[in-house]
């Protein structure tokens, strides 16, 4: 008997476990037929924020990822394998996904911290970073050079310096008709390693480098005081439009205008290239033709921060500026303000000296005046200056303008001397005076507004 009853004890405990044995293997199966799948995609970073990153794939398809949750260290232009759970879209719209895990594979491509600004061109960032990266010093010194199209050598001087761009001038046009001045652009584009900012003073009014050309338009452009009379802000927008189609069509991609600077007085010096009105119709002048531009491949250029003022015509002499810093942030930023939230991709510095920021040094040459567009205005794009080659700097500032322009912060210097200019910065760098990182900061600048324009 009692041998029985251990056999039935026996027999009960391995019923037991044999029960919870069965429980557990089937739960074990339901839990894993339940669980989603994890899956993995690789890519670069091509934008980030505190709560997302934007991916590309080999295919070049973009992943939008939430990472609210996440305490990944990864930055624009890292190699990186996500794992997720859930089903990918890449409809430029947040993925409704949850990221398991990030893996970074490589940080060579890898955009330096402290050139990440979330700007403009931020979505270009790292196709500008890896072109630069296979460019040589003087490529890059090149690339800081917007020229005015010497006389001569045209195609030559492009090949030897590599240029980030022509301006033109009226005696570039002179004789040419539409067909024969787009084939000379396009010559200028087919001889360089990377395309070319081709641009143009055409504000309208006396200021009028392609429409003077019977050849290339009817009549002149009127100037924005004439369009405005004519048929306010909406004639303002069509003729920008025009505008903008005639100046592609020929295969300029750049216009140095509008005038964003602030003048109601007619005995100012600027007054007649500016709308001729008081800050707020400024800034609406400004948004207008900012604005208008964006449907078309033409960039508008902001331009003579940070504003004229009554000042002197600084194309024959110096022209120093009085005025209180509070008058310029009240009045004449305004406008580039303006310009600046509708994303307005450059903007060209004066060579006024403006003495309540930085006393003796003309604007354009001035670093304190760059940290102001940079810091107070927010402006991420490219600073420019105006031409090196004019009076007021010319003859009145000691050693190398370029070297100090690039100093200043300007990403693209607007000269006629090239051959000295390039020499003074090479001669620079060698001596230590500028550097290899300040060059590259700004042709990535250069570099990511040509991938923007489309250029590259």
């Amino acid at each position: 008997m009692k041998k029985i009853l251990i056999i039935i004890l026996i027999l009960v405990v391995l019923s037991i476990i044999g029960y919870f044995c069965y429980i557990q293997f089937f739960d074990a199966q339901n839990e894993q037929q339940e669980k989603i799948p994890t899956q993995t995609i690789s890519g670069i970073i091509y934008e980030s924020s505190d709560s997302s990153i934007t991916i590309k794939d080999l295919n070049g398809i973009e992943y939008i990822f939430n990472l609210e949750n996440s305490n990944n260290d990864v930055f624009i232009g890292d190699d990186i394998n996500i794992e997720y759970e859930g089903t990918l879209l890449g409809n430029n719209e947040t993925e409704n996904v949850k990221v398991v895990n990030i893996i970074l594979e490589d940080s060579k491509n890898r955009v330096p911290i402290d050139w990440n600004d979330n700007g403009i061109f931020s979505k270009y960032y790292v196709d500008a970073y890896q072109k630069l990266n296979t460019m040589t010093l003087e490529e890059k010194v090149g690339q800081l050079f917007l020229v005015r199209v010497p006389e001569g050598n045209q195609i030559e001087a492009i090949k030897q310096y590599n240029f980030g761009g022509y301006i033109l001038f009226g005696r570039d046009t002179q004789n040419e008709t539409k067909e024969s001045f787009t084939s000379k652009i396009q010559s200028y584009q087919d001889n360089s390693k990377i395309p070319m900012i081709i641009a143009v003073d055409e504000e309208g009014g006396t200021v009028v480098r392609i429409s003077s050309n019977p050849n290339l338009r009817n009549e002149r452009f009127p100037s924005p005081q004439e369009l405005y009379q004519e048929g306010g802000y909406d004639k303002i927008a069509s003729t920008t439009v025009e505008m903008s189609e005639l100046l592609s069509s020929i295969g300029i991609n750049v216009n140095l205008a509008p005038v964003a600077d602030v003048s109601t007085d007619p005995n100012d010096f600027i007054y007649e290239r500016s709308f001729g009105k008081d800050a707020n119709e400024t800034s609406k002048f400004v948004e207008t033709v900012i604005k208008t531009s964006k449907d078309y491949d033409v960039s508008y250029v902001l331009k003579h921060f940070p504003g004229y003022g009554n000042n002197k015509d600084t194309h024959t002499g110096i022209s120093i500026d009085e005025r209180s810093l509070e008058q310029f942030e009240t009045v004449d930023f305004l406008p580039f303000k303006a310009g600046i939230e509708e994303g307005v991709e450059a903007i060209l510095v004066s060579h006024n000296i403006i003495s309540q920021v930085e006393a003796n040094t003309p604007a354009s040459l001035s670093s304190a005046m760059h940290n102001i567009l940079r810091d107070e205005l927010n402006f991420t794009g490219i600073a420019m200056t105006d031409d090196l080659d004019m009076g007021a700097i010319k003859y009145y500032v000691e050693g190398s303008p370029v070297v100090k322009a690039i100093l200043a912060g300007n990403d693209m210097i607007i000269l006629t001397d090239y051959e000295q200019a390039y020499e003074d910065v090479l001669n620079a760098l060698n001596d230590g005076t500028l550097t290899e990182e300040l060059i590259n900061h700004s042709v990535f600048r250069v570099l990511a507004w040509k991938y923007y324009k489309g250029l590259l």
